[in-house]
């Protein structure tokens, strides 16, 4: 747990399926996937990626130019990459925006994130492709984020880093080692316990059953003479 940090170092899908990155076996099918992968980064892809920032969540509206409109008055712009659909020419909601200064690249990462652009919050976060190892892309059952309606969140991103995770104190000797024979006598003596609790109900049971056996006969008696009594007032108004 020294080593333990919010933002993930090296990507490990395992770990970024776990809200707390302590997870030792894969919940979904996603992190299955994302393990069996073997992902090479797209060699196509050309520039700096430490001066590259990842934006997402974009308005399937919004143009090159308004990224450039925007990221610009951060510093200056090598290139922009809007990524689209390769049969519809569509945009996929996220683009590549690479600078030619570090200071433009960390100033736009801290003041760009969060920015409402056409109508919608954008996410801005460094590439990680080419710049974290083991990065496996979300189609793969990797990536960072997620919905929370479709039940694959992934954390170690800025977006949602890992929570710090509650260290418990190890009781594991107590219950199974050195204390497994109280354990086992205490199990024991609760067996017994309830053995003459069962015991003493079914007495007490057996008891309460004659009481109920002449209630039961009262009450069949009682019945009985009420109906003699309904017969002789019968009698006596016919007799009248």
């Amino acid at each position: 747990m020294a080593d333990w940090a919010p933002i993930a170092k090296e990507y490990d899908p395992l770990k970024a399926g776990s809200i707390d990155g302590t997870d030792e076996e894969p919940h979904d099918r996603a992190i299955w996937r994302a393990m069996l992968a073997r992902y090479v980064p797209n060699k196509g892809v050309t520039g700096d990626p430490h001066l590259t920032l990842f934006v997402a969540r974009l308005n399937l509206q919004t143009t090159e130019e308004k990224l450039k409109e925007v990221f610009s008055r951060y510093g200056d712009i090598r290139k922009i990459r809007l990524v689209r659909d390769l049969v519809t020419g569509f945009s996929k909601g996220y683009a590549f925006i690479e600078y030619k200064e570090e200071r433009a690249l960390l100033k736009a990462h801290r003041d760009a994130n969060r920015l409402v652009i056409d109508q919608h919050e954008i996410f801005v976060d460094f590439e990680l492709e080419r710049t974290l190892k083991g990065w496996i892309p979300r189609r793969l059952g990797g990536g960072f984020g997620g919905k929370k309606e479709s039940g694959q969140l992934r954390f170690g991103g800025r977006d949602r880093p890992f929570r710090k995770p509650i260290n418990l104190p190890n009781m594991k000797n107590d219950f199974y080692g050195e204390g497994s024979s109280e354990k086992r006598n205490w199990s024991r003596e609760g067996t017994r316990d309830w053995r003459t609790r069962d015991r003493d109900h079914d007495r007490s049971r057996d008891k309460r059953w004659p009481e109920r056996e002449r209630s039961w006969a009262w009450g069949d008696s009682e019945r009985d003479s009420k109906e003699e009594r309904g017969r002789g007032r019968d009698r006596k108004d016919r007799d009248r």
